[in-house]
């Protein structure tokens, strides 16, 4: 499913802490070749914790590349080898905000940016939440903050840029849009 492109290899150029880059080399369908930048992520798991009640628990925590503030869904990277999306969800979830969900259901898979970088997301949604105690990971979620908002809300916080986090406007809508099937 390449379309007659083809694939000819990389040559490294950065390994980071959670990413890598590499330049890589392609052929198109004529025959010619060109270049691309590439960033190598491992990955990211997210979860829409839903209480049940019209409200989700979200969290409000430092993003460096932007330094900002940016109001989300618990997440984190596939950064355990070989640990099933799923199990990452469930691990996050505590970490971040201390909830157990008795039922874990993906929601959504997307590519968060394929103009430039291989990294893959899988959304869970979460329900029947009790509490659990956080483990807390890093100096962003020693400083977070926990939010429960209102699914109503939702669309006009996006709309006012209060909701900016594509992961969490995916796995927000998507939950809006069962809901109003007559899912959960």
């Amino acid at each position: 499913m390449t379309g007659g492109f083809r694939y000819l290899g990389e040559d490294p150029i950065f390994d980071g802490y959670v990413i890598k880059v590499s330049n890589g080399r392609f052929e198109a369908p004529d025959g010619s070749t060109f270049e691309r930048d590439i960033v190598r992520h491992p990955g990211a798991v997210s979860v829409v914790p839903y209480h049940g009640d019209g409200t989700v628990t979200m969290v409000r925590q430092y993003r460096a590349a932007l330094d900002m503030l940016l109001l989300e869904i618990p997440a984190g990277k596939r950064d355990l080898a070989d640990e099933p999306p799923i199990e990452t969800a469930h691990r996050e979830l505590a970490e971040e905000v201390g909830l157990k969900a008795a039922r874990m259901e993906p929601l959504v898979e997307f590519v968060n940016s394929a103009g430039f970088t291989d990294e893959y997301s899988h959304v869970f949604l979460g329900t029947d939440l009790t509490e659990v105690d956080r483990d807390v990971q890093g100096v962003e979620e020693e400083n977070l903050t926990i939010e429960r908002i209102h699914l109503a809300d939702v669309p006009a916080m996006i709309a006012d840029h209060r909701l900016l986090d594509i992961k969490s406007i995916i796995g927000l809508t998507m939950l809006i849009s069962r809901l109003g099937a007559g899912g959960v």
